[in-house]
């Protein structure tokens, strides 16, 4: 829709406040502010929701992969054939043995449940970028050493170089009763996934040390599996799913986690909805604003119609003032939304600051760290979504100032 340089004109005019119209530039004004945090409300709480499923995604699945084969009775005996197959399956691209036991650690008094880890050394090496002291190099088979999450060692009180006392229940069998299995180890490196349960919980060590530790001779617990696409995982595990039927279970990322993502899933759709509705009830404002400015140029308008101005133009001008105000609206929101996002740690701490109530628990959230992650196509859709509203509601105020009678309006002036 061009407007031509007599109308642009005009909708400059009617824009800007004239003499006793403060009352009508205030509620335009009013309009814009609404739209602008109309958006900004959709950017901020929409990459949250994003970044908030990404991340724990990315490290959810970044510590137990895309899915797990898993034997019955949690012993996997002949892992080495399964893990050649997976291995050989289209669309896999790591596989590798696992065992995960919850057990007991205790140190200096202290006594907290634990999931122990044995892993690869190549696995091991996956923790490197979530090192926060220590070294991982000396995981090595019948040292001792292990590495512990950080809010382990916090609730424990350890260092790197402490001693950690591991104690599976499923000891060896006397003749007075099974006498739990108690293993010291050093802590010789302690990470940060930042995920506040695999944290406080997590102790990694090699391979062979768990299989001690557990009784497990030559057997592991699961086999860890990445693909190509987390997406399709089922799809592309299928042939492996057949072969070990009846042998042991197949568990993607999707079921491990189900009742996780899909509150994010649901939760994510319902806050669009709502705050949507935010921007809705901006649009009104441009609605109101534009009634009221063409009920107060209803002279103006009759004297531009008995000039030649056709309907048709006059339906543009307004259209123009009240998509201007959305479009206005809408940049400024995406700025203050971005904003919002690039220091939202600091606005985070300086409200918890201010209200001395904790925002941020990550025993609640899962995550250490407000998170963040925009989706342009969403962007696009918010941007789109806050045009069209404005551009709706200009179209009744437009038709009614096309209406006008000039004769009707001049008769008694």
């Amino acid at each position: 829709m061009l407007l031509t340089p007599f109308e642009w004109t005009i909708a400059k005019r009617y824009m800007l406040p004239g003499r006793g119209e403060a009352f009508i530039a205030l509620v335009a004004g009013i309009s814009l502010v609404a739209v602008m945090l109309g958006v900004a409300a959709l950017v901020i709480v929409m990459s949250v929701m994003n970044g908030f499923r990404a991340e724990l995604f990315d490290k959810i699945v970044g510590l137990n992969g895309h899915a797990i084969v898993q034997a019955y009775g949690g012993r996997l005996d002949d892992w080495r054939g399964v893990l050649k197959d997976v291995r050989a399956t289209p669309g896999v691209t790591r596989a590798s043995p696992l065992i995960e036991q919850p057990l007991m650690a205790s140190s200096n008094g202290r006594v907290d449940l634990i999931f122990a880890r044995g892993n690869t050394p190549e696995d091991i090496d996956r923790y490197r970028g979530k090192l926060v002291s220590g070294d991982l190099k000396a995981l090595q088979p019948g040292a001792g050493n292990v590495a512990i999450g950080a809010q382990l060692a916090s609730n424990l009180g350890l260092k790197v170089g402490d001693a950690i006392t591991i104690i599976n229940p499923q000891g060896q069998a006397t003749p007075f009763g099974t006498v739990p299995r108690q293993i010291s180890y050093t802590v010789a490196a302690i990470f940060e996934i930042g995920i506040f349960d695999f944290d406080e919980r997590f102790v990694v060590m090699p391979m062979q040390d768990a299989q001690t530790l557990m009784l497990m001779g030559d057997a592991v617990g699961m086999i860890e599996v990445q693909v190509t696409d987390p997406e399709r995982v089922g799809e592309i595990l299928a042939p492996v799913q057949e072969k070990l039927a009846g042998r042991a279970v197949l568990v993607d990322w999707k079921a491990m986690n189900a009742s996780l993502f899909e509150a994010l899933a649901v939760e994510r759709v319902a806050m669009f909805v709502v705050l949507s509705i935010i921007v809705l009830v901006a649009v009104f404002n441009i609605l109101s604003s534009l009634i009221m400015l063409v009920r107060a140029k209803t002279r103006d308008i009759a004297i531009l119609r008995t000039m030649g101005a056709s309907r048709k133009s006059l339906l543009k001008i307004f259209v123009t003032i009240g998509s201007v105000i959305g479009l206005l609206g809408m940049v400024a929101g995406l700025g203050l939304g971005f904003l919002f996002l690039f220091f939202r740690q600091p606005i985070v701490h300086g409200v918890e600051l201010l209200t001395g109530q904790n925002l941020w628990d990550p025993s609640i959230r899962f995550l250490t760290e407000l998170p963040s992650r925009s989706d342009p196509v969403e962007i696009a859709l918010i941007c789109a979504m806050a045009l069209v509203f404005s551009f709706l509601a200009t179209l009744y105020p437009a038709r009614k100032a096309a209406k006008t009678d000039p004769v009707q309006v001049l008769r008694y002036e």
